[in-house]
């Protein structure tokens, strides 16, 4: 299993664009992948799962992966959190 902590820097957390932004990607990797806030861990390949956590700005979200492609999938995460200016 890979994990990594993210920290979200988007004045409006992770509202319903760019959670389904990281719903899609997410989906598009075989490997089981989890997103986690406050103790609670959902699938981040389930967009009521994501929006259910009510993640703002400033939380501590750690994503992990488990599978064949975890890093690329973990990577590609990364990635788009960055790209789209939602967290580092």
């Amino acid at each position: 299993m890979t994990e990594k902590t993210f920290t979200i820097t988007a004045e409006s957390g992770l509202h319903a664009r760019p959670a389904t932004v990281l719903v899609g990607l997410a989906s598009q990797f075989d490997s089981t992948i989890h997103l986690e806030y406050k103790e609670r861990t959902v699938d981040l390949k389930s967009i009521m799962g994501v929006m259910s956590l009510g993640i703002g700005q400033g939380a501590e979200i750690k994503v992990s992966a488990e599978g064949e492609d975890e890093q690329d999938a973990l990577t590609a995460l990364q990635d788009i959190l960055h790209k789209e200016g939602l967290g580092q």
